[in-house]
């Protein structure tokens, strides 16, 4: 009959794995508590912005605002974003000036 035989690192090898399984599997937790929470906090932050949740429900029509203000408003909104306004550069600190200042390296002279 053909036995095996082991060397004591192999016992070494195989005692370690098993030990590292056992506190890895010790760091490992369930996370119901976790899960049962998940977004509860999304939903407290838009209820605390929510100013009147029961705004849909009111049928009172909008005073205080003329129908053709309200629609000019509107239009104006709306092109707004068909051509943005041009926006300008706002660092342009000694840019084109031609003379020398800080930073120029060549005597005053720009290249």
């Amino acid at each position: 009959m053909n036995t095996l035989t082991f060397k004591p690192s192999t016992y070494k090898l195989v005692l370690t794995a098993l030990f590292s399984a056992v506190v890895l599997a010790g760091c490992a937790t369930n996370t119901p508590y976790i899960d049962e929470h998940f977004g509860e906090a999304v939903n407290a932050a838009k209820a605390q912005q929510t100013i009147n949740p029961d705004a849909s429900l009111n049928t009172d029509p909008v005073a205080g605002v003329d129908g053709q203000v309200a629609d000019a408003a509107v239009d104006r909104y709306h092109k707004s974003f068909v051509q943005p306004p041009v926006t300008t550069n706002v660092f342009n600190i000694g840019v084109g000036t031609g003379s020398g200042g800080v930073g120029t390296g060549a005597g005053g002279v720009v290249r």
